[in-house]
């Protein structure tokens, strides 16, 4: 599903408000899903972030061990 609400802006310093910002953010975006919606949108923004971070091929070799 593509959000149409806008990414939160976060501060330099990640503070709690961009915790706040962030979390508010993800009810907006998943309020009107399914729990099965929900948990695929999860998984499939976890692994974005996990590929932002580089970190993809380690926790697949984790998960396959």
């Amino acid at each position: 599903m593509i959000h149409s609400i806008p990414e939160p802006v976060l501060s330099p310093n990640f503070t709690i408000d961009d915790i706040h910002k962030i979390r508010e953010w993800n009810y907006e975006c998943q309020r009107d899903m399914t729990p099965e919606e929900r948990v695929a949108d999860t998984a499939r923004r976890g692994e974005e972030a996990l590929i932002r971070l580089g970190l993809i091929d380690t926790v697949k070799a984790i998960v396959e061990n």
